[in-house]
């Protein structure tokens, strides 16, 4: 791995450290097949273009894997994979999923870091999909997912680990994701649903003054920087690749709460550029955040919660209206509309989950208008 000065915020050491290793007590329960999606072996062009060096031990099932997704990300690439390389605990293994870039990603990954496997996908088929690949085909126990534009703090992977050893009825752990920009800001603490479609972000924008540095349980985790175990990931479906990007993570924390399993909080340290894998406050942001809204409500939310998704969505798109953005928010209401009759089918599927599940799951939240410049919550 490269060894150079990093221009992330202090904590982030180069390549090196402890060679310890966090073990789980015991194994999750066997997976169930991922039946009718693309990442299941659908003849697809997918390959895998590097492994790793011959000094590489298999994982056998244990340890941590890291999987990233990437597209068009070159520019990011550098510090995440450094800071990767420089965790104390360090990682099993790194997959780098790449979703067709043109930005010579591919190239820089096999000239600078010839350890690193990377799965190239030949175009963009969203977060969902390229995450659910890294998924099948990484070997621990634990995946972490890294966005591109992510650095983690040398200690994330072993608090991580730790946390989902310590937790074994926890089938994925959230972290403390703070913004680049400002250090001092909280990104994302943990996520809670409403019963209005909106998913909070804990702290989001909040000063990192404390609040946020106990270990707790909260409904789910920002994909772009969170641990997942994978056998039970793979059980409930893996990320629902209908969403291409955004919420998939949302859909996937819901699922894993109706079976019994719950996410796990531990205030490690993540810095989240905020731009380097996704567009904030645009209109492609609102067109997908918008439709997919829709879908999990139709997924998952029963009737009577639905007069608060309306006042949810006509907030949004008054809000869309002053933002300049009410087409493509328009847009995201009428392309959920062909999406409907699959997701109403997973619904059908979902049938056993009564109503007193998802309100358990659900805590019943006041339902507000947007803030003047923005309802920050739901937007990452």
């Amino acid at each position: 791995m490269p060894r150079r000065r990093s221009r992330w915020p202090d904590g982030c050491r180069a390549p090196g450290g402890c060679r310890g290793r966090t073990r789980r007590k015991q194994a999750a329960p066997r997976s169930k097949p991922l039946r009718g999606w693309p990442c299941a072996d659908d003849g697809r062009s997918d390959r895998v273009t590097s492994e790793p060096g011959g000094a590489a031990v298999p994982l056998a099932g244990s340890g941590v894997s890291v999987v990233v997704p990437n597209w068009n990300g070159r520019r990011w690439l550098p510090d995440c994979l450094m800071a990767i390389a420089g965790q104390r605990q360090p990682a099993g293994e790194v997959i780098v999923v790449d979703n067709g870039s043109e930005d010579g990603s591919l190239e820089y990954l096999r000239r600078e870091h010839p350890g690193v496997r990377v799965l190239e996908l030949g175009r963009n088929t969203g977060f969902a999909h390229a995450a659910n690949r890294g998924i099948v085909l990484a070997s621990g126990e634990l995946v972490a997912l890294v966005n591109t534009d992510v650095v983690l703090r040398e200690d994330w992977l072993g608090r991580m680990a730790g946390a989902a050893a310590a937790d074994l009825q926890a089938a994925s752990v959230a972290c403390k994701m703070l913004s680049l920009s400002d250090p001092t800001r909280v990104y994302d603490a943990g996520d809670v649903l409403r019963r209005d479609g909106v998913c909070e972000q804990r702290g989001r924008f909040a000063r990192d003054d404390g609040r946020w540095d106990g270990p707790g349980e909260v409904f789910g985790a920002c994909a772009g920087a969170a641990l997942y175990r994978r056998e039970l990931v793979l059980g409930v479906g893996g990320f629902d690749e209908r969403y291409f990007a955004y919420l998939e993570d949302v859909d996937l924390a819901l699922r894993l709460a109706l079976a019994g399993w719950t996410c796990r909080y531990e205030p490690a340290v993540a810095w989240h550029a905020g731009e380097g894998s996704s567009h904030q406050l645009t209109g492609d942001h609102q067109f997908l955040v918008t439709r997919n809204t829709v879908v999990l409500v139709a997924k998952s939310f029963p009737l009577r919660w639905l007069p608060f998704v309306v006042y949810r969505q006509l907030g949004w798109g008054s809000h869309a209206l002053r933002e300049r953005r009410l087409t493509a928010h328009l847009r995201g209401l009428a392309a959920a509309i062909p999406m409907l009759p699959g997701a109403l089918r997973a619904r059908r599927r979902a049938a056993a989950h009564s109503p007193s599940a998802l309100a358990s799951t659900i805590p019943k939240r006041p339902v507000r208008g947007p803030r003047a410049g923005g309802h920050p919550a739901q937007w990452r």
